[in-house]
């Protein structure tokens, strides 16, 4: 997996579906095993487990990696597989006065990270590894590297942003010479780049724009370095402002991204200009938020609301 440039993430995720597979199976060896097995595995998933769609094809992409590249065998499956159906879902969002509601009540660290998930368009997993060089301040930009889709791509960066960017740029700066201090100062880079510029590793705009608060040890290569900080603290915080605020809505990380492409739509952008913002592949995509923005879709509005 490693050797195919997959994420930490995606590789346990993958060793964990092909546990699954092989205890369902009652501990016999995959090579063993067949398309017949396979359909079995997925079947009891939707009927029995009743996993999303989305769920069943991950652990039927983790079986078919483990076919492909080690066995070296493609799958058949059997066309009596009972397959989990994919529900339409339409996003949930949030309006403006909401948004800026539940950003409000968060400690200025998690403020800034959830008004650039808000105010830019960002995913939590783009605004994690954001780095000090992905900021623009005369562009007005934010440089996402191998975002959705794993394609780089350039995003807005608002006005109101700059300052207190700035001074949480200040604030790493203080961290990373901390650090150097101590004798470290290094940052986590993907092992390529790592090899590609030596030198990177300690220098200050390849520094996480928000830092882990403790230095952990290289997934890869094994050195001490200093990661960005890790998800779940923002779910926590994200957590609390929703209660503090009162807002009844399931909300999310990626609510604010949500929000970000449908008031841009609502305040009159170009359907095109906001699928290249968020990095979407099809149009379609992009074109579920017109399916949450109400009266403002095509001027249409409620017959009850008629004089």
């Amino acid at each position: 997996m490693r050797t195919k440039h997959y994420s930490i993430q995606t590789g346990l995720t993958y060793l964990l579906w092909i546990k699954r597979f092989i205890l369902f199976n009652h501990k016999r060896h995959p090579k063993d095993l067949g398309e017949q097995e396979v359909t079995q595995f997925l079947t009891h998933l939707a009927v029995n487990r009743e996993v999303t769609s989305s769920t069943q094809n991950l652990a039927l992409c983790s079986i078919v990696f483990i076919y492909k590249h080690i066995f070296e065998r493609e799958l058949t499956l059997l066309p009596d597989a009972v397959r989990a159906r994919a529900p339409t879902r339409v996003p949930t969002i949030l309006s403006h006065k909401k948004a800026m509601l539940i950003i409000g009540l968060m400690k200025p660290k998690y403020k800034l990270m959830f008004s650039l998930l808000y105010g830019s368009g960002l995913r939590k997993a783009e605004l994690l590894k954001l780095r000090i060089k992905d900021i623009d301040f005369e562009a007005k930009t934010v440089f996402v590297f191998r975002g959705k889709g794993g394609k780089d791509r350039t995003t807005m960066l608002p006005k109101k942003l700059i300052e207190p960017l700035k001074s949480q740029m200040e604030k790493v700066r203080s961290i990373h010479q901390k650090d150097i201090a101590e004798g470290s100062g290094m940052t986590s880079l993907p092992p390529s780049l790592a090899r590609k510029y030596p030198n990177a590793v300690k220098e200050f705009k390849w520094q996480y724009l928000f830092p882990s608060t403790t230095r952990c040890e290289h997934a890869y290569d094994g050195y001490f370095c200093r990661h960005h900080l890790h998800s779940t603290a923002l779910g926590r915080e994200l957590k609390l402002a929703v209660k503090n605020s009162g807002v009844t809505k399931h909300v999310t990380a990626h609510t604010f991204t949500h929000s970000f492409a449908t008031q841009l739509l609502i305040s009159g952008a170009d359907i095109r200009t906001v699928q290249e913002l968020l990095g979407h592949n099809d149009l379609r995509t992009t074109q579920i938020y017109k399916h949450v923005i109400g009266q403002h879709s095509s001027g249409a509005i409620s017959p009850f609301d008629i004089d």
